[in-house]
Formats: structure tokens, C-alpha cells, sequence
């Protein structure tokens, strides 16, 4: 079996021997817009999706005699990203000027970091599917403004340009090239993005350009020490997109190299279309943005009492919150994985387990359940978040506790839930109005079940015979006559008694 991606007209094919004989060397660079309400350094409005070229001022189109001033939420909000990754945190960090043109950049320059990133030397763990644990390195995470955008496609003979994106409050977080497959580049950008999202310092949406990555790639002969020819690649709106433009930019490089070729280092840019990569430009160099410091920013400096107020303030993350979810409420790991997916998900999750009168694990387990499949089925078809879902934690609770104390049947739990997404009613109050409340009267379902069994002594007699499948017709009947209210657990259990016991 060979792996193989379509280039074109045109497969690279290679056998596994021959891609197994190569190293993957895989950096990310992760850029993530900050939800500061104004921009990196100026007040214009930061807000997404406003008329083009609406949320500007003098600063940000570098008018002759205006000033930078910092943001502080900028400096905040990075200081919890670093805190949040084990980074080490300068208490002094300048900034840089990086020159270069392009027409959506209308200083000519864009202010960065570069010398001494304000975070530096941290790490994640990632999960990998074999359940082990990955650790990545972060080489640094500085803080930046974005640039405009520039637009190709609405007009056939013009590029034009919104500037609305222009100086808002931007970090970029660069992995140490640790990274050695798609599968692992995919892991970590989603662990940036849970990071991110959990903080809430980012919306994490890469649709809408919140959240940015290149990928630097290289291929190098196993037991190689030195690294191969990077390039980057660019244009990756999506996670799975990201993958896939890995996956086929390491076999067009070890295809390039087995057929006598050999690696230009140079920007690549991914067609989701075509799903291929396709040379840009020549990588840059840093010399080639002829940094130098920035004269009109004062460096950055974060006390002590910064930091630990900073820390106190920091939310518990998705790895720790599902690690406590498995032990303190006994739910699989799986499903804590499902319900720290988004921390709004989480806290909802855990204010329905405080509302539980009785707390157990069946019952914790039954609103990990309910929430799997009806809560999360409604979100997806609405297509919204749990802050919009028309049902409170607390009645969510009460739905669990009535099933769980055998008040109600597994199929009402359905139809109630189905009344509450309309209604402001309680479980009990619908189940009462519905007709839903279950029967454990046992001496009322004993002579129900006595009933079935002598009109059906056919029946019973084949049960006794060894056919035992018959329990289900005995249930169901027993239910019939009972619409349907009566415990099935008792009913299963009166009814095994009888059949078993030849009474």
C-alpha cells in the first residue's frame, strides 16, 4: 500500500518504505486575535464585522505626529497566554519596528516584538490517540498589531483593501520544531485553541481569521542530525485544512528529493481546491524586515504583583477540568472530553450536577448522558452555543433526578426534554400535566402482572419450556395495560420472579 496525494493531473505515489525512511520536523506559528475591546495601540474600535474601513483613526494609518500607546489588556491577556503554557515571563520587553511593504500595512512598517519576547521557553502536552502524552516546546510568544486585509475577489480588474483589521491586538505563539506528524500539528493547534477560547482572550475561529497558522516543514533521512530544508506554509482556514496541507507538502518534498531534486526554501501557499501546495515567494530572512527598536513605545515592564494577580485570576483549563471530571465524578474519559470541548459546556455541566439533590455517580453519569446526546444534538441543529440554550442547568438536573429516583421512564426523560426546549416548566410539572409519572406501586403492578400471565398461559408454558425470548412479550403486555406508567424494573423483576420461580 503506498501513500499517494493528487497533484493535478498528476499523484505522488511513494511506498511506505520509502516515506518511513524519512523524519517529519514540524514548527507552528499560531497567530491569535485578541478580544481587546480597541486596538494594540490605539483606541480605534476592535470589533469584528463592521462596514470596511470603519474602525480606524490617525494611528493606525500612521498620520505624521501621532503617538503608539500600549494597550493593557494586550499586555494582560498575553501574560495569562504564557502563564497558561509555562512560559517564563520577562519583567522587561521592548518593541520592534518590522519594515516591509504591502498595501494593506499603511505605516510601511508593523510594531512586533522580536529581541525579547515578552513569553519565552514554555510548553504544552498533547493527547495522543494511543492515550500517551507529547510534550511541545514554545519557543516564544511575543505580542504584535495585525495588518489590513486585502481583497481580491469582489471586483474582476481591482484588489481592495479594509483596514478594519489594521492594528488590532495580535500574540504569536511559535512551537519549538518538535512536531513529527499532521496527526500532532493537529493536536497542538487544538490545545492552543482550548487554551485560548478558556482564557477567553480569543474567539479561536479560524474561519473568521482569529486564529492564524503556518506551517514550517522540513524532511530529513532517519538518524540525521541536521534539519532538512524548511518551507512555510500559508492560507490553512481550518483545522483539518492545516492537516492536509502538511500531509501533502511532506510527500511533495520526499518526492522532490527521491526523484534527485531538492528543497527551495520558500512560502507555499494551500489550495483547499486543488488541495495541493503551491510556491509563493522566497521565504523571507529576519534581516530582510530590517528590524530595529521602536522609539516611540516605552518598554514593557510586569512586576511581580502583575504576575501573581494575574495567576489568581487564571481559569482551570480543559486538561485539568477533565482529568477532575473522571475522578471526582466518575464519568469516562471520553466524555469528559466531550463536555470540556468549550468551558461554557464545562461550567454548564458541573452547575447542573451542584443543582442535583442527590449527588452519585449514576446520576452525574445520567446528566453526562442527557447532555451527549439531547443538549448537544439541539445545539448542532440550532447551530449555537449553550449561553443561547433555552433550557437552565437546574431543570436539566431535576430531569435527571426524576429518572434516577424511577419516577419517570427512560423514553418520558425524551419527551419531556422535547416539552422543555418550548415550555418554562418544570420536569414534574409537565410530567404531571403529560400523564408521565411512573408507577412503583408494586402491589398495583404485581396484579397487573398476574393478570397477563393467566390470560397467557400458552405463553407461559413455552417460557418454562426454554423459551425465554417470550420475557418481552410479557413486559410488553404488562406495560399495554398499563399505558405505559408502570416501572419497568419491576415489572422485569416481579415478572422473572414468576416465570422462574413457577408461581
Amino acid at each position: 500500500m503506498s501513500d499517494t496525494l493528487t497533484e493535478n493531473s498528476t499523484s505522488i505515489s511513494l511506498s511506505p518504505e520509502v516515506t518511513n525512511s524519512y523524519e517529519v520536523v514540524i514548527g507552528l506559528e499560531v497567530h491569535a486575535q485578541l478580544l481587546t475591546q480597541s486596538k494594540a495601540f490605539s483606541r480605534a474600535a476592535s470589533d469584528f464585522g463592521p462596514a470596511p474601513n470603519t474602525n480606524t483613526d490617525p494611528v493606525v494609518l500612521g498620520h505624521p505626529g501621532t503617538l503608539p500607546t500600549v494597550n493593557r489588556g494586550l499586555v494582560e491577556m498575553i501574560v495569562k497566554m504564557g502563564l497558561a503554557t509555562n512560559c517564563s515571563i520577562r519583567r522587561f520587553s521592548t518593541f520592534s519596528r518590522k519594515n516591509y511593504f504591502y498595501p494593506d500595512l499603511p505605516k510601511g512598517y508593523q510594531i512586533s516584538q522580536y529581541e525579547d519576547p515578552i513569553c519565552h521557553d514554555g510548553w504544552i502536552d498533547i493527547e495522543l490517540a494511543d492515550g500517551s502524552t507529547k510534550r511541545i516546546g514554545i519557543t516564544r510568544i511575543h505580542m504584535e498589531e495585525d495588518s489590513g486585509k486585502s481583497i481580491h475577489d469582489l471586483t474582476p480588474t481591482d484588489s481592495l483593501v479594509d483596514l478594519n483589521r489594521a492594528g488590532a491586538s495580535l500574540i504569536e505563539i511559535v512551537s519549538e520544531p518538535d512536531i513529527r506528524s499532521s496527526e500532532e500539528a493537529y493536536l497542538y493547534l487544538t490545545q492552543i485553541k482550548s487554551i485560548v477560547t478558556w482564557l477567553d482572550i480569543c474567539s479561536g475561529n479560524m474561519e473568521d481569521g482569529a486564529l492564524r497558522c503556518d506551517a514550517n516543514v522540513s524532511v530529513r533521512k532517519r538518524g540525521a542530525e541536521k534539519f532538512g530544508t524548511k518551507t512555510e506554509v500559508k492560507n490553512m482556514n481550518s483545522f483539518r485544512g492545516v492537516e492536509k496541507a502538511i500531509e501533502y507538502e511532506i510527500l511533495r518534498q520526499i518526492e522532490l528529493i527521491e526523484s534527485g531534486g531538492s528543497v527551495v526554501q520558500e512560502t507555499m501557499l494551500w489550495d483547499a481546491n486543488l488541495r495541493q501546495t503551491r510556491a509563493m515567494r522566497s521565504k523571507e530572512m529576519a534581516h530582510d524586515y530590517r528590524y530595529f527598536p521602536e522609539p516611540d513605545l516605552p518598554p514593557v515592564i510586569v512586576s511581580e504583583t502583575d504576575i501573581e494577580e494575574i495567576t489568581s485570576r487564571l481559569p482551570e483549563l480543559a486538561p485539568a477540568r477533565r482529568r477532575r471530571f473522571t475522578e471526582e465524578f466518575g464519568i469516562p474519559l471520553y466524555d469528559a472530553g466531550v463536555l470540556t470541548d468549550s468551558r461554557e459546556v464545562a461550567e454548564y455541566f458541573e452547575e447542573a450536577i451542584a443543582h442535583l439533590p442527590t449527588k452519585s455517580e449514576d446520576r452525574f453519569k445520567g446528566i453526562s448522558n442527557l447532555m451527549m446526546s439531547e443538549v448537544m444534538r439541539e445545539l448542532s441543529e440550532r447551530k449555537i452555543g449553550i449561553d443561547r440554550f433555552t433550557i437552565d442547568p437546574k431543570r436539566i438536573a431535576e430531569l435527571v433526578e426524576m429518572f434516577a429516583s424511577d419516577t419517570i421512564s427512560s423514553r418520558n426523560v425524551k419527551d419531556i426534554f422535547a416539552e422543555m426546549l418550548t415550555s418554562p416548566k418544570s420536569p414534574k410539572e409537565i410530567s404531571e400535566e403529560k400523564g408521565f409519572v411512573q408507577v412503583s406501586d408494586e402491589s398495583f403492578i404485581e396484579e397487573t402482572v398476574d393478570a397477563v400471565l393467566a390470560e397467557n398461559s400458552d405463553a407461559v408454558e413455552k417460557y418454562r419450556d426454554g423459551k425465554t425470548s417470550l420475557i418481552g412479550f410479557f413486559v410488553g403486555e404488562t406495560m399495554k395495560r398499563t399505558r405505559g406508567k408502570a416501572n419497568p424494573k419491576i415489572v422485569n423483576e416481579l415478572l422473572r420472579k414468576k416465570l422462574d420461580g413457577g408461581a
